[in-house]
């Protein structure tokens, strides 16, 4: 290994970056890191400036989700870094691999609560997979190449790394660390046969994707592993891009108000097999789809990181393997006879095509559901479509269908705020991808402010806001358990069409279904950042059901 010549700590650190192949980060700058900024100037990473720190911590998440590469974000010390804490939760919730760059005080003047002082290990340390402070520039190239194999290895997640000011402008004569790849955990071959000796005796059987470390040839693989076997297939909470929707055996997604037909399946299953994910809260319906600790069906568990294996469900089979590995693995693995489940994978198919088809009719002129049908044929195939949190989404999951491989980018925490973010690095990152942003008016103004960031670079995407004047989840459980006593959850709003206009963006406001076609094929052909401003009856709180409110608002 070649040591390198005297540098500073911040032209040191960026060198790693730069050997890490990171192409992009997103920052907010501040003074406390300004050594690394001035790095940064003559790198050919790309460097995205932010409005706010959780809009730039989300992006990065965003970046990990598409690329399954750290997405790297800086921040300054103190309220940077708690605002960031944003980005950090979404990227633990949802297995994300992320590294966040936080400025630090001088280290003479630590433990005095100086300036903007935290003790980030404290702070981030429920919250990501590992916090660490570097003193000593020397030090960086080790710490730094470890933040990678830990943000990728076992279960990803992120990593915080505080940066003392002074250890950036300090001075050392180091060799920069190799490119980190995280090891690969593959499946035993007694293990796989043992998968095929459990399919072999099922009855019912159905498979469950979710979770990250999933490549695009991997998720091809699961689907001609399905066909061979002629297996259902789900989709976790938010990953519903882990398979064509078209394939005759996708039988739909787990989450918030999954169909009847794909609730009674797992009921009635004998095996189930589950790759990559968790089954945490929401696609586990509050954990009430599987018994705890013990299912009733026998559960055959693949995930890479041994810490899930058990963690919940006790399985019959653990397998502690990348979603990939077992991918490959399973591609020789076929049925030894007829199946006894054939034909079940075509009718779950056709139960989830008849749940997703048509849309309801909702109260008010702009009908929420027939645009989201209309848009399901209209975007192309490679469609990233982006949303944060709110009964909103709820449509996207029911009537949207996603196609290709990292095409669903979408918080499973839950955090509000996600979607802008989410599509400006997505559509920096995929310029020639049509990418659409979903946002309810209470979660577009927790980031909205990131649209000009996509006015600033020129970033083309298309968000649709859906405004019900509202916080309409809270709003819809606040009608059910205290009726006609309103309070906190609702919105005055700005004219959100003005509000793109302003920021030298393309803007339209929709009140009645017939004018969103138009409205969103002008977005397009701006060719500018586009905010379409739809209006939906208050009424039409969620995809399942309306409301009437005992008081009015």
């Amino acid at each position: 290994m070649t040591i390198r010549n005297t540098r500073t700590g911040g032209q040191i650190l960026i060198d790693q970056l730069v050997a890490q192949g990171v192409d992009r980060v997103t920052c907010v700058p501040g003074e406390s890191y300004l050594a690394a900024l001035d790095a940064l100037h003559d790198s050919p990473i790309d460097v995205v400036i932010c409005r706010a720190e959780g809009g730039a911590a989300m992006m990065a998440e965003a970046y990990g989700k598409l690329t399954g590469r750290p997405g790297v974000c800086f921040v300054t010390r103190g309220p940077g870094a708690t605002n960031a804490s944003h980005g950090v939760h979404i990227a633990m919730q949802d297995s994300t691999p992320m590294i966040l760059f936080v400025g630090q005080v001088d280290t003479g003047m630590r433990e005095r609560e100086a300036f903007q002082e935290l003790d980030y290990k404290a702070v981030f340390g429920t919250m990501a997979k590992w916090a660490v402070e570097i003193d000593r520039p020397d030090r960086i190239p080790e710490l730094v190449a470890r933040a990678f194999r830990v943000a990728m290895q076992g279960r990803p997640g992120p990593v915080v790394i505080a940066l003392p000011e002074n250890m950036l402008t300090e001075t050392a004569a180091v060799a920069d660390a190799m490119r980190i790849e995280p090891a690969v955990s593959w499946p035993a071959p007694s293990d796989v046969e043992r998968v095929g000796a459990m399919l072999a005796s099922a009855k019912a059987p159905l498979v469950i994707l979710g979770g990250s470390r999933w490549t695009d040839e991997a998720t091809k693989s699961i689907a001609r592993f399905a066909e061979r076997f002629d297996l259902p297939v789900a989709t976790s909470f938010r990953r519903a891009s882990l398979i064509d929707a078209d394939h005759s055996h996708y039988a739909g997604d787990l989450g918030i108000g999954p169909s009847p037909g794909l609730k009674a399946r797992i009921d009635n299953a004998d095996v189930i097999l589950l790759i990559g994910g968790r089954m945490s809260e929401m696609p586990s319906s509050s954990y009430t789809l599987l018994d705890i600790p013990t299912p009733k069906q026998k559960l055959i568990h693949v995930h890479p990181g041994s810490e899930e294996l058990g963690r919940v469900y006790q399985p019959e089979l653990a397998i502690q393997a990348t979603p990939a590995a077992f991918a490959a693995a399973v591609e020789a693995l076929k049925p030894s006879g007829a199946v006894a489940w054939k034909g079940e994978a075509a009718k779950a198919h056709a139960d989830y095509l008849a749940w997703t088809d048509k849309a309801r009719e909702l109260p008010g002129t702009f009908q929420y559901g027939q645009v989201m049908t209309w848009l399901r044929d209209r975007l192309p195939k490679d469609a990233i479509v982006c949303n944060g949190a709110g009964n909103y989404a709820g449509w996207i999951h029911r009537h949207h269908r996603f196609h290709s491989f990292a095409s669903q980018l979408a918080p499973t925490s839950g955090s509000m705020g996600y979607g802008v973010p989410a599509a400006v690095l997505a559509k920096r990152q995929f310029p020639d991808r049509t990418v659409i942003a979903f946002a309810g008016d209470g979660c577009f103004l927790m980031n909205g402010q990131e649209f000009a960031t996509a006015v600033q670079y020129d970033v083309p995407l298309v968000v649709i806001v859906v405004d019900n004047s509202q916080y309409g989840t809270i709003r819809m459980h606040q009608e059910r358990d205290y009726p006609g006593r309103v309070v906190g959850t609702q919105l005055k709003n700005p004219d959100f069409a003005m509000y793109a206009k302003a920021f030298g963006g393309h803007g339209e406001r929709v009140e009645r279904t017939e004018e969103f076609a138009p409205a969103f094929e002008r977005a397009l052909a701006s060719g500018k950042p586009s905010i379409l401003h739809c209006i939906i009856d208050p009424r039409a709180i969620s995809v399942g059901k309306d409301f009437t409110p005992a008081v009015k608002a």
